[in-house]
């Protein structure tokens, strides 16, 4: 592991036309992270259209009807890397329908990267995604003040828009939000500075991406495993096989099994490999223990003094992602981790309207809504709240009916427990 890069998973976000593809596609040509026949692909889609300089936007807006609307509709993923860093990119539409898609891109990000058009300034939808990227605890946030060869590489005009967005950003908890201006088309401050704009002296986007600190984001205290399945491939050995969602185990360490309570020390760490003495988040792992324990999918090993919370009914935050509304009282499944336990959404607090950050009575979500609701699950489930630990503190809803994914959560608080000073923003 200690020659390996690290990832970084960062979502690009922006109203529409803001230049996100554009970005995405420029980073990935100048850094060399294409192939010769994508490349070919879009020179041929350029010249079938009579155009001139070819459209990297087109290498992610891979989608047919994306590239003949110039718009970006499902979330695109890339992969590259340098000699410093692997990149994992989730380029989310900016379209208000669409909401659902950028929650997505965004559940797993280390950063979020937020577009603004220079000549527009922050608008609604900067917002919109602002919030998002603070409900889903996303720990860094660089703001792209894209196109400012259009409005003449103008320092006043970003330093107002800069002004205006950190005001507006002071209402959220972000923890750390950079600021830097751009023309992705032409290529300033993506991989090279060029000469535009002497009066910014900071890094250049891919050298933000390669050096943003990341390590201190994961959660090594916590140690929570949830078992995936039983390794059984004879009578002499029995493991428990799964992802280590946070913290660190050790051989010979004391552990607890969840929900039954059962306790044992950790026999061996086996691994493709070979086996470790050591293993630590987000290593997929089998454990073997030293007492015979009844343990199954859904379970969750854990350290015997740091217990997360156990509750049958909790506060959590909805993005609701089905055409069918949520509704109180409606029933559904709900998966968090490996577990997967029947509940019904005991009460639908209130809507949240993510332009103005204020909330709405409502009795229901529709599609792209994003509102808190209680949920009341029919045996107790094992979760840390979200801000602690994005794995167990996340859920989905499944419709029980469709067996389709009606809806994303994620826990702050047990019922009863909600803090009287709560602010959505």
């Amino acid at each position: 592991m200690k020659g390996e890069k690290d990832l970084l998973r960062f979502v690009t976000a922006g109203s529409i036309d803001d230049g996100k593809s554009t970005l995405i596609g420029r980073l990935l040509y100048e850094s060399k992270g294409i192939y010769k026949d994508q490349l070919s692909s879009i020179e041929e889609f350029a010249e079938k259209k009579g155009e001139k300089e070819v459209d990297l936007s087109l290498l992610v807006d891979g989608l047919k009807s994306e590239r003949e609307q110039g718009i970006t509709i499902d979330v695109a993923y890339r992969y590259f890397s340098t000699d410093r860093r692997k990149f994992i990119i989730a380029d989310s539409p900016g379209h208000v329908q669409y909401t659902r898609n950028m929650v997505t891109a965004a559940s797993t990000a280390n950063l979020a990267v937020i577009l603004l058009d220079a000549r527009k300034g922050v608008l609604e939808q900067t917002k919109r995604h602002s919030f998002i990227t603070t409900l889903l605890d996303i720990p860094h946030i660089l703001v792209v003040v894209n196109k400012m060869d259009l409005v003449d590489y103008s320092k006043d005009i970003f330093e107002k828009i800069k002004e205006d967005y950190l005001e507006f950003s002071s209402r959220l908890n972000i923890h750390d939000i950079q600021v830097m201006p751009m023309s992705a088309l032409k290529g300033d401050m993506v991989t090279r500075r060029g000469d535009k704009m002497d009066w910014y002296e900071g890094r250049t986007f891919l050298q933000f991406l390669e050096n943003v600190n990341i390590v201190s984001d994961r959660n090594l205290i916590d140690f929570r495993f949830p078992v995936q399945t039983v390794i059984r491939p004879d009578l002499d050995f029995r493991g428990y096989a799964g992802r280590i969602e946070s913290g660190v185990i050790s051989k010979g360490n004391d552990i607890a099994v969840l929900p039954s309570g059962k306790k044992s020390r950790v026999k061996s760490i086996v691994t493709y490999d070979g086996e470790l003495e050591e293993a630590y988040a987000p290593q997929s792992v089998i454990l073997t223990l030293e007492d015979e324990i009844d343990i199954s999918r859904g379970d969750m090993l854990i350290r015997q003094r740091n217990v997360p919370d156990l509750a049958d009914e909790f506060e959590a935050e909805i993005c609701w992602m089905d055409e069918v509304p949520l509704e109180e009282g409606g029933r559904y499944l709900l998966k968090q981790t490996t577990n997967t336990v029947p509940a019904i959404i005991k009460e639908m607090r209130y809507k949240i309207d993510i332009n103005t950050l204020h909330r709405k009575e409502d009795k229901e979500l529709g599609l792209n809504d994003i509102g808190r609701v209680i949920i009341k699950t029919q045996r107790p489930v094992m979760y840390d709240p979200y801000e602690r630990n994005h794995a167990t503190g996340s859920f989905v809803l499944i419709d029980e009916l469709s067996n389709t994914t009606a809806g994303a959560g994620i826990i702050w608080y047990p019922s009863g427990k909600l803090p009287e000073t709560e602010n959505t923003g």
